[in-house]
């Protein structure tokens, strides 16, 4: 099992996005990570609440109606 952290990583990838990407300038990578690790999140959440909804919204510290939109626009509904 890897010892690396999350934060880790995250890291190690952005670099090999940036030098994948040379000379261009990146852009929306804000978004284009958070939208990348929010599915898994949303996922194990989910996994754990056994598909409470509510339950999933509490551990996470979100509205439902929130949850309920990201989940949504995950395909994960």
């Amino acid at each position: 099992m890897s010892k690396d952290t999350i934060q880790d990583v995250v890291k190690k990838s952005l670099e090999k996005y940036f030098k994948d990407l040379g000379e261009q300038q990146p852009s929306n990578v804000y978004e284009m990570v958070v939208f990348t690790v929010e599915k898994p999140i949303l996922e194990a959440v989910m996994e754990r609440a056994r598909g409470n909804q509510s339950l999933a919204a509490e551990m996470l510290g979100i509205n439902r109606n929130t949850l309920r939109k990201k989940l949504q626009q995950h395909g994960l509904l």
